[in-house]
């Protein structure tokens, strides 16, 4: 990420290059981070431990403290696909489609809002917001805050009829451009990256009418070639993250290489396969089947 954002820095590279390749190289410190929640790395150095869930967030600055990740993740594992699984929840799991769904998929900040107002009672919303609070401060924060001034910013200066003019006549140019350069290099490839992973999980997970402790039943795999330009910014998620329910402690590259031979045993096992219909129902397994 560093070499892509020197290289668009120094005009070797156009923007949408550097926000592509940022985009890819973000998802795999999500995939090493995943890897660290579960303890696979530096379990007994607590300071590398630290230091690499630390260089993750700052890498993906627009996601969940890895802290507070890792106690929601675990609770996924145990709860998946039920009201108390706040992970998937969060990530639009279970909502019905719509332009709703799409903007929770968008904006974490903006789910959990959704989240706390269809609360029940002020206790469970103060809770809510206290959680929402210890996971993105400070830089969740910070990020999407910057996101969105550089899209209202950049609408007014649009509509002021001349690129750049409104940042010149209000004396903002510099502070401007380093705007620019964090939203290029940082903030929007992982606005990308973190649209795709959303979108990918929050369909793969099935909903409501599961049973926690079977594994079958908590998600599908979605390796369709329709998802790939998605799969491509969430390091195959939709095709490999199935198996991680299955087998907890293996490291995301070995899922990579060992999926064919993991997917023949899922099929056998009764797991299902590009169920897209499941979107349609909002990520309910299907009312009256069994697995």
């Amino acid at each position: 990420m560093t070499v892509s954002a020197v290289l668009y820095i120094q005009q070797v590279i156009p923007w949408w290059v550097c926000v592509l390749a940022n985009a890819f190289f973000a998802s795999l410190t999500h995939e090493l981070e995943h890897d660290l929640i579960h303890y696979m790395y530096f379990r007994k150095n607590r300071i590398v431990h630290n230091l690499m869930l630390g260089l993750a967030w700052l890498a993906r600055p627009t996601t969940i403290n890895p802290w507070v990740r890792r106690q929601h993740h675990f609770n996924h594992h145990k709860f998946s696909g039920t009201e108390a699984d706040l992970e998937e929840r969060t990530l639009s799991n279970g909502t019905p489609w719509g332009v709703l769904r799409f903007f929770m998929i968008c904006d974490l900040m903006l789910s959990t809002s959704v989240m706390i107002a269809r609360e029940t009672g002020w206790q469970n919303k103060i809770n809510l917001l206290l959680a929402g609070a210890k996971a993105y401060v400070p830089l969740t924060v910070l990020s999407w805050s910057i996101w969105y001034v550089f899209l209202a910013f950049h609408t007014v200066d649009y509509f002021n009829g001349a690129a750049g003019l409104f940042a010149a006549a209000q004396g903002l140019s510099e502070w401007v451009t380093v705007m620019n350069t964090l939203v290029v290099v940082l903030i929007a490839p992982n606005v990308l990256r973190s649209f795709c992973l959303h979108f990918i999980t929050s369909n793969i997970h099935y909903y409501g009418d599961v049973d926690h402790h079977n594994v079958i039943t908590q998600t599908q795999v979605l390796n369709t070639p329709w998802f790939w330009p998605l799969q491509l910014f969430c390091v195959n998620f939709g095709s490999t993250h199935g198996i991680h329910h299955f087998v907890v402690g293996e490291p995301f590259y070995v899922r990579q290489l060992t999926a064919r031979h993991a997917h023949r045993a899922m099929r056998e096992m009764g797991v299902r396969f590009n169920d897209v219909a499941s979107f349609f129902r909002a990520n309910r397994w299907g009312v009256g089947e069994k697995p």
